[in-house]
């Protein structure tokens, strides 16, 4: 059985390594293994002592105590620790899901958000719950998830804080979500790649693990973090029965964690939050550049200021983004994401706030355009 294309890495296959000027980059700035491990007062020596033997297949427990003490009512016990972060959406889907079932998934968002599910139930069984525009900001309206849901519902998937709009609901908004889940029986899949990337003046949430027990949440050192070569992530799934069925299709894909990977994301753990906060500022000193930015040209793109996480989708008043995109890319060397790839229009692009090299790269465009 095939797959849809899997458009959003394609396009960056094809223009991520050889584009130098990037503003569409969805997580933040890195750091090399060294630095990591210096923040963490660990060393190379230590790294390079680590065996390279099988690991534990729900995950190393030292490393599963750590990522559980970031939640309020999360046991060790509850992690699976993946091979990949994007692993946890095909377990879940294959563990949870069978064809003909329904599943509602808020769009736009990363292809495999989509995707994933549609191979498992059948394209014709996934509805979208889809943002709405306003003037200067995205909504979400829990009344329009109420009219998708049918006795075939098993699943809602939702990506908080949201890639790309970076919408984040208020705590309110959120039970409401739980509950709404809870009544119908329904499994809540919450993608919280980009967790704790709140901007000032936005109020935080918790994790829908911490919200309800109907919830599943793929988390991860690649957005928030600024560790995505690590690939390192992890599920909590707290009903035991549905934690064994997903650990029997993680024994036909990744079996266990790299021993590598679990020994960087120990370290990383331990300076979770210096890394956290360093890409706040990141992303808020970029965002405070794309304030006046987009003021000198507000006949050509429509800025809804995103509310968290490190992406933005902006109205790009262009026939065609995607033909702009190839266009800049080969003139100037600079790179924009066309929101077509994640299942949204033509007309919209999505920015990337979390990399040092935005201002630059913000310039070599506004030149471009000045041309």
């Amino acid at each position: 059985m095939n797959i849809a294309p899997f458009e959003t890495e394609h396009f960056y296959a094809q223009y991520e390594f050889n584009t130098p000027y990037q503003l569409c980059n969805s997580d933040c700035e890195t750091v090399t293994i060294g630095a990591l491990l210096e923040m963490a007062d660990m060393s190379l020596e230590q790294f390079g002592l680590q065996a390279l033997g099988y690991t534990e297949s729900q995950g190393n427990p030292h490393l599963r105590e750590s990522i559980a003490a970031m939640y309020q009512h999360v046991q060790p016990e509850d992690v699976v620790v993946l091979g990949t972060p994007i692993e946890g959406i095909y377990l879940t889907a294959r563990a949870l899901l069978e064809p003909g079932d329904e599943v509602i998934v808020l769009s736009p968002a990363y292809d495999a958000l989509i995707n994933m599910f549609a191979h498992v139930v059948g394209p014709s069984n996934v509805k979208k719950w889809r943002f709405q525009p306003q003037p200067s900001a995205w909504t979400l309206e829990l009344d329009d998830l109420r009219r998708l849901l049918s006795p075939r519902t098993k699943m809602v998937v939702v990506n908080f804080p949201h890639n790309p709009t970076g919408y984040l609901p208020t705590p309110q908004m959120q039970r409401a979500l739980a509950e709404i889940v809870e009544a119908h029986n329904l499994w809540l899949f919450c993608d919280e790649m980009y967790f704790g990337l709140v901007h000032s003046g936005t109020p935080p949430i918790p994790s829908a693990a911490d919200v309800s027990k109907r919830a599943i949440v793929l988390s991860g050192l690649s957005k928030t973090y600024g560790l995505p070569g690590l690939r390192s992530g992890w599920l909590i799934v707290q009903d035991k029965a549905t934690r064994d069925r997903l650990m029997n299709w993680k024994f036909y894909t990744s079996i266990c964690p790299p021993a590598p990977t679990e020994f960087l994301a120990v370290a990383a753990l331990r300076v979770w939050r210096e890394l956290r906060d360093k890409n706040i500022a990141q992303i808020e000193q970029n965002l405070a550049l794309a304030e006046v930015f987009f003021q000198r040209w507000p006949a050509l793109f429509t800025w809804r200021r995103p509310l968290a996480g490190s992406t933005a989708l902006v109205g790009y008043h262009v026939p065609s983004v995607s033909a702009v995109a190839a266009q800049l890319a080969a003139e100037a060397g600079v790179l924009i994401h066309p929101a077509t790839t994640l299942d949204s229009d033509d007309r919209h692009m999505r920015m990337g706030f979390g990399r040092a090299g935005f201002g630059k790269a913000l310039r070599r465009f506004e030149a471009w355009l000045g041309r």
